[in-house]
């Protein structure tokens, strides 16, 4: 059994290589690796934006929360959905244009010259904030992985997390940014067939809907989608959609997949195709979480592992560890986009400032591609001890960013009042709120309120205020 769970897990990591390499011919210059050239196709982008949404959080922790809290948790869900087809409808087409216009590979050269900032401060305080956050999520990914791969194939958990980082830089550093979009492409898919499949297995397995009902019954699990019905209730389910879907229009390694498609026009046909993929997965999740209620009416030692256990005892060693590898490719399309983003900001937006004249365009590809290297070496050390709680380094990583960046990209989008002031002022006050809003919130109010709210709510009135007030100002002192 040990030796087919392994085989399908060394079968897996080879295609990802097979399609690494096939793509890495393609890219030669700085602009092709970071942004693929914008010549990416309507579902190529759909599929790889989204699936660089999902990490092995579609297949852990929804189900987990939803198998052990109840349908009341399938409010996040709601939150993602609204919050990713904001993010298609009011930033995909703009963004990809006005960057085009502007000639730039990253958010934080975006912001540079839509604000007109010749000091660079406003590059590379943007490019420093999200190298930081994207490598503490990475950090998090990383934890998940090994310990799935010790769950799922019993292997040394620094082993497993060596080898699937090294695949996953190997096909990042010699194939950017097709490469990776690819990749999620075949992992997208890949992915949303197996939940899809699992759940109904599993309840063809049990005989009957009603087993879930008695079981959540027996183990006292609410089965409502507003269980207590009162303020605490629906304070809470306010808390999960906003401070999940405000996060959308801050995630750097999903809007950037937004500017490399080839055509505006086609903007609108993947955003349909990647909400219905979104929609498809999100509810085959919540179904493996409901499902497992009856599947195991007594609970789990370990309810983060209930996709996993459910298809080991569902399938043969070999189909189920190549089924479990679509745990290990949501967490390596997320990681990979983040990687590719990081080497981005560092060798766009740290390496170029740090030259009077503009570097080779052969050095910025270069030097992309190792800080790559680098970047997953620091999230490794941090992986490597394994003192993170996964979800929370997620959700800490998530309104970070969302608080810092995502009211900047909306407002540099539409407003023509802002400038490289209030952008500063916006991403520092994002980014000071999440630092403390765990101390400060139980000294304002017994109600846990998710610190995307004040963080991305404060960066926005920071942005407005402090813009208003420089407005006749010319340039940084």
């Amino acid at each position: 059994m040990h030796a087919l769970v392994i085989t399908a897990f060394i079968t897996y990591f080879v295609l990802l290589l097979i399609l690494g390499f096939i793509c890495h011919k393609k890219q030669t210059t700085s602009s092709g690796y970071i942004m693929g050239n914008r010549s990416l196709s309507f579902w190529l982008v759909a599929l790889s934006a989204h699936a660089s949404d999902m990490s092995a959080w579609l297949f852990m922790a929804f189900p987990m929360v939803i198998f052990t809290l109840g349908l009341s948790q399938a409010w996040t869900a709601l939150g993602l959905l609204v919050g990713m087809f904001l993010n298609w409808q009011f930033v995909a087409p703009k963004l990809r244009s006005m960057t085009e216009t502007y000639h730039c590979n990253t958010l934080s050269s975006f912001f540079e010259k839509r604000f007109q900032d010749t000091s660079g401060i406003l590059r590379i305080v943007s490019a420093l904030v999200m190298v930081i956050f994207l490598t503490h999520y990475l950090s998090a990914g990383l934890i998940a992985m090994g310990n799935l791969l010790e769950s799922i194939f019993d292997m040394n958990y620094y082993v497993g997390l060596s080898i699937a980082i090294t695949v996953m830089v190997i096909y990042t550093f010699f194939g950017g940014f097709n490469t990776v979009a690819w990749i999620d492409l075949f992992q997208g898919i890949f992915l949303l067939i197996v939940i899809m499949i699992v759940p109904f297995i599993a309840l063809k397995s049990i005989g009957h809907v009603g087993a879930i009902s008695q079981a959540a019954e027996i183990r006292q699990i609410p089965l409502q989608l507003a269980p207590a019905g009162n303020f605490d209730s629906y304070f809470g389910i306010i808390s999960l959609i906003f401070g999940w879907g405000l996060g959308y229009f801050g995630m750097p390694h999903i809007i950037t997949k937004f500017m490399g498609i080839k055509h505006v026009s086609d903007m609108h046909k993947s955003k349909w195709l990647g909400m219905s993929w979104q929609l498809l997965a999100l509810g085959a999740s919540l179904c493996v979480g409901l499902v497992a209620i009856g599947y195991f009416p007594e609970g789990l030692e370990k309810p983060e592992l209930v996709f996993i256990e459910m298809v080991k005892d569902l399938f043969h060693p070999f189909i189920g560890g190549f089924i479990l590898c679509a745990v290990i490719a949501a967490n390596l399309s997320t990681m990979d986009s983040q990687i590719l983003v990081c080497g981005s900001l560092i060798g766009e937006d740290l390496f170029v400032p740090m030259h009077k004249n503009v570097p080779s365009d052969r050095k910025i590809l270069w030097f992309s591609k190792f800080s790559v290297i680098c970047v997953s070496l620091v999230a490794l050390m941090f992986a490597f001890n394994r003192s993170a709680t996964i979800m929370d380094t997620v959700k800490y990583s998530w309104s970070g960013l969302g608080s810092a960046f995502g009211p900047l990209v909306l407002m540099s989008l539409y407003s023509k009042s802002v400038n490289r002031y209030g952008a500063l002022a916006g991403i520092i006050a994002g980014t000071f709120v999440v630092f403390v809003w765990p101390t400060i919130n139980p000294m304002i109010t017994d109600l846990a309120l998710d610190s995307m709210i004040p963080g991305f709510s404060l960066s926005a009135l920071a942005i407005y205020l402090v813009s208003k007030m420089t407005r006749n100002k010319a340039a940084f002192v």
